[in-house]
């Protein structure tokens, strides 16, 4: 009997020296097309197009999305938003916080994949260079040959598009809190003020070293989200994943003798470290450096298909059901953290119903706690201010409550514009025969005269000298 040569197989690990110290290499990442890719550059232009154009947008005769700082307004279309709304802020900030939370315990680092500024903005950087130097292959050869006059213009057409889009990102940031068409117009003269020009320079430099020389050392040394996000994960959560049992032992061939039948599915052609954007090999488990972005999926099924083999030697699986146990979807962290984003949505989505469109703020006199007028007649003196926070001018009408007699000086019917404020000294005489004790708990009422959901309370004191109240 013919003996059937066998695979050796060498028990010895190899051991791994790694230089904490040595120089990044550069990654020169390859050409591929997949499912997710698709589904990354849909997300990455809904992002774009987002950023880019949204400033441009105007409502009520203003810009749409504008933060104005000096005047301390933020509008975001037809809501405009004051310091006092700081709690709704923090509200955003922590949904955000618990949707990021909801999202990694389900499908891991889906977040950075995906919809993160670096990588947008990063494959953004790279769909330039491939524009400008050609393929993965052509870039390499490329920067290996001397300086030469083709070197030289394809360089000098890579880092023109970078730097147009960086200018492009640095004055749409700066454009939502300066008018964009202002911000533009002072370009003709380039009449910009020391902020201005801080922030324009500062983000065209800032984007164009992260997305074109940065990148992956962003996601692997500066983002903290690599860190908390890894510990999130448990058994049933949806990381990029090797099948081992499937795809070892790997290695060259056709697997059409005996021996390439021993041989599992991968066939070590490197695909899956050549379209990776961090430049890490997914067959030696997950690391913390995965971005989730799922190149690896789409460049290991463009192998499998060509080799007619199944898909899916590289896909979105979790822990255990690469073990072989059961898909939990459901289960106490997701659903706890499922809870928690509802429940602030519905909080927040509440408190913008709800919302009273004006701000009141009432301060007594600190200097003088009153003033005796003579014959019984005590004043004291109050400062009003009142803010109108929505976009339409209304009228409001300023009333008392807890003294039945008084003498008003100064303008209870007040005409306020949109987003404007209204500040004015108010002097209130009562009598002591009016008064039951020294100091009175009154309320100033701010309500709107056509509105009658828009009403605002202040409360106050009146005093009184004590000697002069029964």
């Amino acid at each position: 009997m013919e003996k059937i040569p066998t695979k050796q197989v060498d028990s010895k690990p190899k051991k791994q020296v790694i230089d904490l110290y040595a120089k990044s290499e550069r990654i020169y990442v390859r050409a591929y097309k997949g499912l997710y890719r698709n589904l990354r550059n849909i997300m990455a232009w809904l992002l774009l197009g987002a950023y880019f154009i949204s400033p441009w947008f105007s409502w009520d005769d203003r810009q749409a999305i504008l933060f104005d700082l000096p005047a301390r307004q933020f509008h975001i279309f037809g809501l405009t938003f004051w310091p006092q709304d700081f709690a709704l802020l923090s509200g955003l900030l922590i949904l955000f916080a618990f949707l990021l939370f909801f999202i990694t315990v389900f499908a891991g680092r889906a977040w950075c994949g995906y919809t993160c500024f670096q990588t947008v903005w990063t494959y953004f950087f790279m769909w330039a260079e491939e524009f400008a130097e050609g393929s993965r292959n052509d870039r390499v050869k490329l920067d290996k040959q001397p300086m030469s006059l083709t070197k030289f213009r394809k360089k000098l057409l890579k880092h023109s598009i970078w730097t147009i889009i960086s200018l492009a990102t640095a004055i749409t940031f700066v454009g939502y809190f300066t008018p964009i068409q202002e911000l533009i117009g002072k370009f003709s003269s380039f009449n910009f003020g020391p902020w201005e020009s801080w922030w324009l320079l500062f983000f065209t430099v800032a984007t164009y070293a992260n997305s074109g020389y940065m990148r992956e050392q962003v996601c692997k040394h500066m983002c903290p989200y690599a860190r908390f996000q890894s510990v999130m994960f448990d058994p049933n959560t949806l990381i990029i994943s090797y099948d081992e049992a499937r795809g070892e032992p790997r290695g060259k061939g056709s697997r059409k003798t005996d021996v390439d039948q021993d041989l599992g599915d991968c066939v070590d052609c490197g695909v899956c470290v050549a379209v990776c954007p961090v430049g890490i090999d997914i067959r030696d488990g997950l690391q913390y450096e995965c971005i989730s972005c799922a190149a690896c999926i789409d460049g290991c099924n463009e192998v499998m298909e060509k080799l007619g083999k199944p898909k899916g030697l590289v896909r979105y699986a979790t822990e255990n059901v690469l073990e072989g146990s059961e898909y939990h979807l459901l289960r106490p962290r997701f659903i706890g953290y499922g809870v928690a984003v509802i429940a602030i949505a519905v909080y927040i989505g509440f408190q913008l119903m709800s919302r009273v469109p004006i701000e009141v703020d009432l301060i007594r006199d600190r200097q003088v706690l009153f003033r005796d007028l003579g014959h019984g007649v005590i004043e004291n003196t109050y400062h009003l201010k009142v803010s109108n926070k929505s976009q339409q001018a209304m009228v409001l009408r300023v009333e008392l409550n807890g003294i039945t007699q008084y003498e008003y000086i100064g303008d209870q019917r007040l005409a306020i514009g949109p987003n404007a404020t209204v500040e004015q000294m108010i002097r209130l005489r009562v009598h002591t025969d009016m008064l039951d004790a020294p100091k009175t708990d009154i309320t100033f009422d701010v309500k709107s005269t056509s509105d009658n959901s828009v009403k605002m309370e202040q409360e106050s004191r009146f005093l009184a000298p004590a000697g002069q109240v029964l």
